[in-house]
């Protein structure tokens, strides 16, 4: 009689375990970054993809297309809202077209460090955030670091805010960072990332702004001498799928992205920060010269930058900005209290 009843149990189980594995399907998921396969953030989509693959046994793959091979952060957005690519990671001032309030993470001089950014962004804030997008046909899985921006150049060290007049400086194509730079004096030239180290390489523009990361993983330093410590804003990225992809997933899958996504999330910022670290003292050695704004110059810098601020505010929403100048506090008076 036992020895039956455990028949019957390990037939139960049996049928239970093909149930669950019948929850998930076969999917392969094309991701596409305009970033090439050495920066941290393509080898956290990596990583991702294995956690995908492990979390699935192997049902759920995904394969990384680096170095705009499928097109620019706002092509590669479209596609996944017409259902022809699965996955990106586009800058969070791109989404600002499709939901205003995204634009309020750019805000120049607003977060101090990653933390402040981390509480944000991870918090009801961020997360109210994410809750918009699937009206837009995407699913955002989660932030992701892009990190503090710098200015390089190939004319002459920046030394003070106002060593940035008459730059001709590429920015991201986005009337934020268009305002930002010509306010600082800069004449900025919206360009996608992917033509962006051919025009430095040709003196079609002076120079660009992006992390210490990206400038090292994209060899900025072979067509520019100069850089500058500005941090002049903080920069995430957001990890998407199409909401057709989602939409055809069971309730197994989707939790598995899920988790993935968290996973691979802690994986990317921890792998990021470690690079950004060394990125500095390996652009010396590549032969960048690096300067950093004084306090002074930083002062200045945010007076010239009021008009922009305010003009901005108003055009993510005063509801946004208040909200996120709301979560931002909260951050700091918790960092200020655990000291």
């Amino acid at each position: 009689m036992k020895i039956r009843s455990l028949g019957v149990a390990a037939a139960l189980l049996a049928a239970l375990v093909g149930t669950a594995s019948a929850q998930i399907k076969e999917h392969v998921f094309k991701i596409g970054t305009g970033l090439n396969e050495e920066h941290p953030q393509a080898k956290s989509l990596k990583f991702f993809a294995d956690q995908l693959a492990a979390k699935s046994g192997g049902k759920i793959t995904a394969r990384v297309y680096t170095s705009g091979s499928l097109g620019n952060d706002i092509s590669m957005t479209s596609a996944l809202r017409g259902g022809t690519l699965e996955m990106t990671i586009p800058d969070s001032s791109t989404l600002v077209s499709l939901v205003k309030p995204f634009g309020v993470l750019n805000l120049p001089l607003t977060f101090n460090n990653e933390k402040e950014a981390d509480a944000v962004l991870d918090g009801p804030f961020g997360q109210k955030l994410l809750a918009t997008l699937p009206d837009k046909g995407l699913i955002g899985l989660a932030f992701w670091e892009n990190g503090f921006r710098h200015v390089t150049n190939s004319r002459r060290p920046v030394q003070k805010a106002d060593d940035l007049s008459g730059l001709k400086l590429r920015v991201i194509q986005s009337p934020l960072f268009l305002d930002t730079f010509n306010a600082l004096g800069a004449n900025a030239t919206p360009m996608p990332f992917t033509e962006l180290y051919t025009a430095m390489e040709q003196a079609a523009v002076d120079g660009q702004e992006n992390p210490a990361a990206t400038i090292l993983a994209s060899k900025f330093y072979e067509v520019q001498k100069h850089m500058v410590l500005s941090r002049h804003m903080y920069s995430a990225w957001v990890l998407l799928l199409s909401k057709k992809t989602w939409d055809g997933l069971s309730a197994d899958e989707r939790k598995i992205v899920q988790d993935a996504a968290r996973e691979a999330t802690l994986f990317e910022r921890k792998t990021i920060r470690a690079f950004s670290e060394t990125a500095l003292a390996d652009l010396k050695k590549a032969g960048m010269q690096i300067t950093e704004l004084p306090a002074a110059e930083q002062a200045k810098m945010r007076s010239k930058l009021q008009p922009v601020l305010a003009k901005f505010s108003k055009e993510f929403g005063e509801d946004a900005t208040a909200e996120m100048n709301a979560e931002l506090a909260k951050a700091r008076s918790g960092a200020t209290a655990a000291k």
